[in-house]
């Protein structure tokens, strides 16, 4: 019998000021941090930072991101954080910051603290680095040995981030449950080189029922700024819930479809998120599922402004001409692509991209 596994940070700390549990945290691992952080951010939280940390350190180095999460960057950084001899690595910002700050952790080793500044994906409770070409083709994956040691989670500073990066974290999350299930019924792997626990599939579609439940009403409290149950719910699923349940659970089609949209330069400024969300439209078709599960779905998509066509995603040029090269991109490179019961060719996944495209205007 194949070994099941199922895998999480080892802390996670989520509400209005949790930023302030930062110190404690840190003095469990270490006492010289090396904190990458985006540069958008890292004017308004440097302040609050040092005031955090200093009673507790011998020091700090604050090592500023801005860019793409390449293998360039992750060196420079890397040595960076040898030359200030850390011992803790805290990774402050967006997904490609994140991820940047695991690709040191993976090369130095050591223990790594998260403190998302938008819910835009899942990135925070994971292992994987996403790494990208300097002109932001996707390159590879790379894995910590471990999850986060802590995963910090400030809602009052998740708040205050634009609109578009919250919807993006909810069209990353609404994914999981069903690319989850596939990954599980077509006897696939999750990111622990092992089949998925069943609590890992319960997760996944616990997140996907939260995010129906909650996440319409969650979006008056993003325009507010000010964080309330439904906006603590919507970013506990996709945070916590979207990460324990890709991790654990695995992926499919959604997130296959990634690949083969890096390779369409009109589709670069879209989210990841974004791009998740129109491939789970895609997975759905090519899943052959009801004209009205589909026509429920889109609407629901429109009602918190997730793409619904290529065109909302930024496509330019020959339609039909993306389409083919993003199932040719897709088929060739994504891994988790065989991860679905019922064989996936060039010519169905075109046909499901087609379709995908053009459910907006169909309902």
């Amino acid at each position: 019998m194949t070994i099941r596994a199922f895998g999480g940070p080892h802390r996670y700390v989520q509400g209005p000021g949790a930023l302030n549990e930062l110190a404690a945290l840190v003095s469990l691992y270490g006492r010289r941090p090396f904190i990458v952080a985006d540069v958008a951010v890292l004017g308004s939280l440097r302040e609050q930072l040092t005031a955090l940390l200093k009673p507790c350190t011998d020091g700090m180095e604050f090592a500023e991101f801005s860019g793409e999460c390449s293998a360039n960057q992750i060196d420079t950084m890397a040595t960076k954080a040898s030359a200030a001899n850390s011992d803790v690595i805290i990774a402050i910002g967006g997904g490609k910051a994140i991820d940047t700050a695991k690709g040191v952790r993976i090369l130095r080793g050591g223990a790594i603290i998260v403190v998302p500044t938008v819910a835009s994906n899942d990135a925070p409770t994971s292992r994987l680095a996403i790494v990208y070409t300097d002109d932001h083709v996707l390159k590879e994956v790379r894995l910590m040995p471990t999850n986060p040691d802590a995963v910090v989670v400030d809602t009052s500073i998740i708040a205050r981030a634009p609109r578009r990066f919250f919807v993006a974290g909810i069209g990353d999350a609404l994914s999981k449950k069903f690319e989850a299930e596939q990954c599980f019924n077509s006897g696939g792997m999750n990111f622990y080189k092992a089949r998925p626990a069943a609590l890992a599939v319960s997760i996944a579609d616990q997140c996907y029922q939260v995010i129906r439940r909650d996440a319409i009403s969650s979006l008056a409290a993003v325009d507010r700024k000010e964080p309330d149950a439904a906006f603590e719910n919507i970013v506990e699923a996709t945070i916590l819930l979207s990460g324990l349940g890709f991790e654990s659970g695995g992926l499919s089609i959604a997130h296959s479809l990634t690949r083969g949209f890096s390779a369409i330069p009109s589709l670069n400024a879209s989210l990841h998120g974004e791009q998740v969300a129109f491939g789970l439209l895609t997975q759905l078709c090519l899943e052959q599922r009801s004209a009205d599960f589909l026509a429920d779905i889109v609407a629901f998509y429109r009602a918190v402004g997730l793409p619904t066509g290529l065109k909302d995603l930024g496509f330019s040029g020959d339609v039909q001409d993306g389409i083919r090269t993003i199932a040719q991109r897709s088929i060739a490179e994504a891994p988790y692509l065989k991860q679905f019961v019922g064989a996936v060719t060039e010519e169905n996944l075109v046909a499901a991209l087609k379709k995908a495209d053009g459910l907006a205007k169909a309902s």
